[in-house]
């Protein structure tokens, strides 16, 4: 089978590097393309000029080159509605529809949703302008939660800790900092407990359970600074319990699909739902209709099943027939190597030396997935974006996998790039008592 797979960051090489073990790509003439992909996603598939915006370019793409299977990376795509594009050609697609990705689309959406379907969430107020939303403040105790309602790269949730931040913070979201993600603004009461990601594999009628993880979206270490796409992340997330993972998937995911489904909007593909488990149970924050970044790295890296196929019969609503994914027991953590100036204005083309980091120099099993990177004419590795590689090793627990990946950025050579030291910290005291 040919397949194409959208997108440029770490998530995508993840995405390639699993893909390009499937039996479906496991023939002589079977083609791996990857759309615009990066400098580590070439290792894996044939990279290819093709923009996710024009339909009509990438619907001819798969129509001359006998794509069997189109995997969407990104959200931006499938909120803009290239899924239904595709599906309307017959090509089989891993990717919600426009209507169903209004799940990450538009948080009002979402919250609305969670009100019809009995979701566990947190109380909220959608507001329209400055003015409705000084006033919706009212309804509310610090810290205040505010969320740009649209897609804003994992960066649009502000957490003021006074009204008078709180009034600046909104001025500044319904001002433009966001642009058009920012027309609305959902005003959420603050939840107190511990984040978890949990994701699911669903076609619009069968649920697979598909692992869990915890990221840390926080610039700075001890969880400071300003949120960002996220700078590290480890899989699994013990501190959800089976009898937890249970709980979500009753009390959230299963809802939430049967509620699409009944509402002309079945959801295909993968569910990411953001957690934060609270003394009355996991209650919802928000929901992804594409894998994590960096979730899908720690989680691409433990999974042991054929992802081609998972896809594939996501796509073909055939998921009933899959047995469920199988992942390793052992813990996966990568760590983000980011540019400085990350997340307000990374610097760009600061040259990479990878080193021996992935070559088991240091003894442990690495793999270093490429994000914001650019190979210039001479072979010479740069940066290329904010985030700009995910170090990602394994052990036996976290504290192991931890000590494995800082052995492995400590051997990368990258001047202007910058870390977290503690990714994992929750996890590793926890071990250590």
């Amino acid at each position: 089978m040919n397949i194409l797979l959208l997108g440029s960051g770490g998530r995508e090489h993840a995405l390639a590097w699993k893909l390009a073990q499937s039996r479906l790509l496991s023939g002589a003439q079977d083609r791996f393309y990857a759309a615009p992909g990066n400098p580590g996603i070439a290792d894996h598939a044939e990279c290819v000029a093709l923009d996710a915006a024009d339909h009509g370019a990438v619907v001819h793409f798969c129509n001359a080159n006998r794509i069997g299977l189109v995997v969407i990376g990104p959200e931006a795509p499938l909120v803009d509605g290239l899924a239904d594009t595709l599906r309307g050609e017959g090509v089989s697609v891993f990717g919600p529809s426009k209507a169903a990705a209004q799940l990450e689309g538009s948080k009002g959406f979402t919250k609305d949703l969670c009100e019809r379907a009995g979701i566990p969430t947190a109380a909220y107020v959608r507001t329209a302008s400055f003015t409705e939303a000084v006033k919706a403040l009212d309804n509310f105790q610090p810290p205040y939660v505010l969320k740009a309602d649209g897609l804003a790269a994992g960066k649009g949730v502000v957490i003021p800790e006074t009204r008078e931040e709180a009034l600046a913070a909104l001025e500044d979201m319904f001002g433009g900092r966001f642009g058009e993600a920012g027309a609305e603004v959902v005003i959420e009461e603050f939840m107190r407990g511990e984040e978890a990601s949990f994701f699911a594999l669903t076609d619009g009628a069968t649920i697979l359970s598909f692992g869990s993880a915890q990221d840390h979206k926080r610039v700075g270490e001890g969880d400071t600074g300003p949120n960002t796409g996220g700078m590290g992340a480890y899989s699994p997330a013990p501190v959800l319990t089976p009898m937890l993972r249970g709980e979500v998937l009753e009390k959230i995911i299963a809802p939430t699909v049967r509620t699409l489904a009944n509402e002309g909007m079945p959801y295909s593909g993968v569910l990411f739902a953001g957690l934060m488990l609270t003394k009355q149970g996991p209650k919802l924050i928000e929901y992804n209709c594409r894998f994590g970044d960096p979730e899908c790295q720690v989680l691409m890296t433990r999974l042991q099943s054929d992802l081609g196929e998972l896809m594939l019969a996501c796509a073909d609503n055939k998921l009933a027939t899959c047995q469920p994914a199988r992942f390793a027991e052992e813990t996966a953590l990568t760590v983000v190597m980011a540019a400085k100036g990350y997340p307000d204005a990374p610097e760009k083309g600061g040259v990479i030396d990878l080193g021996e980091a992935e070559a088991g120099a240091t003894g442990d099993r690495v793999k270093i997935f490429h994000a914001g990177t650019k190979q210039l004419p001479d072979g010479t590795l740069v940066a290329n974006g904010g985030r700009v590689l995910n170090v990602t090793a394994t052990g036996k627990n976290a504290t192991q996998a931890q000590a494995a990946a800082y052995r492995a950025v400590d051997a990368i050579t990258f001047p202007s790039g910058f870390c977290r030291r503690d990714i994992g910290w929750r996890e590793v005291a926890r071990e250590g008592k």
